[in-house]
């Protein structure tokens, strides 16, 4: 039973996939990080699966992209992307570090977290539009789950910012060791069968969700201090922009062979 409550705890709070309605315990939350990278896993599957029906039925390209492109707001309710919003906000006011961390919290948003929300967008579609080899299109696909198990790694392993907030209670709340194994074990599993379907492809697109990872930690430690939870949602959304742009990278250089 507090399996499925760990993994209704997940899917409920990352995604708008509905779930069993209970009331939420802290020993609920001891192993519920450890099902949020199966949140991609469905972003993936479902990316994947629009893809094989847009070919079975001839989309037009344009259609494609764009509803791919929509496929993780649709399945998440675009709460990373709400994340990286806010610390677009935060970290473009040059404030103090109090008052960015006050700026996460301003439910209100501002002109930066709309221009570069508009930037990444433009970004994201351009590189989508540009991953022609499928079998790329596929290692990227599983870039979602690799992004929630190191965004998972990041809640239980770097300092938190403020002691209060949802990431905190998560973090606060997991049983930390088995969480970090299980976390690990599934980072380990997905690169390796990334690298089963396209060495090439999975070699550029690990590297690029690790470095992405390694500016994350680098930013939020100078910015604030530590990670909060609109970070990791700012973490998570630069990881999958990043990983759209290698894979069209590494899509055009396969053309070009």
């Amino acid at each position: 039973m507090k399996i499925f409550k760990a993994i209704a705890i997940a899917f409920s709070t990352y995604s708008k996939i509905p779930m069993p309605i209970f009331e939420w315990k802290d020993e609920d939350l001891r192993y519920s990080l450890c099902f949020f990278p199966w949140v991609g896993a469905v972003i993936g599957e479902g990316i994947w699966l629009w893809f094989r029906l847009s070919v079975r039925l001839g989309v037009n390209t344009l259609t494609y992209v764009l509803i791919a492109a929509a496929i993780p707001l649709l399945v998440t309710g675009g709460i990373h992307v709400d994340g990286y919003m806010d610390s677009m906000d935060a970290f473009h006011s040059y404030q103090p570090r109090e008052r960015k961390l006050e700026i996460l919290k301003d439910a209100h948003i501002g002109a930066f977290s709309v221009i570069m929300l508009g930037v990444f967008g433009l970004i994201y579609v351009a590189g989508f539009a540009q991953i022609t080899d499928s079998r790329t299109l596929l290692v990227f696909c599983f870039g979602f789950f690799l992004a929630r198990c190191l965004s998972g790694i990041g809640v239980v392993s770097l300092p938190a910012a403020k002691n209060e907030g949802m990431l905190y209670r998560f973090a606060s709340s997991a049983e930390q060791r088995w969480v970090k194994l299980v976390l690990y074990a599934q980072l380990v599993l997905c690169c390796g069968l990334m690298i089963c379907i396209s060495w090439k492809s999975a070699l550029v697109l690990i590297a690029t969700a690790l470095f992405s990872y390694a500016y994350y930690c680098y930013r939020s430690n100078r910015e604030l201090g530590g990670i909060t939870g609109d970070t990791a949602g700012y973490f998570v959304t630069i990881c999958e922009g990043a990983m759209v742009v290698a894979a069209a990278a590494v899509s055009i250089a396969i053309q070009s062979m």
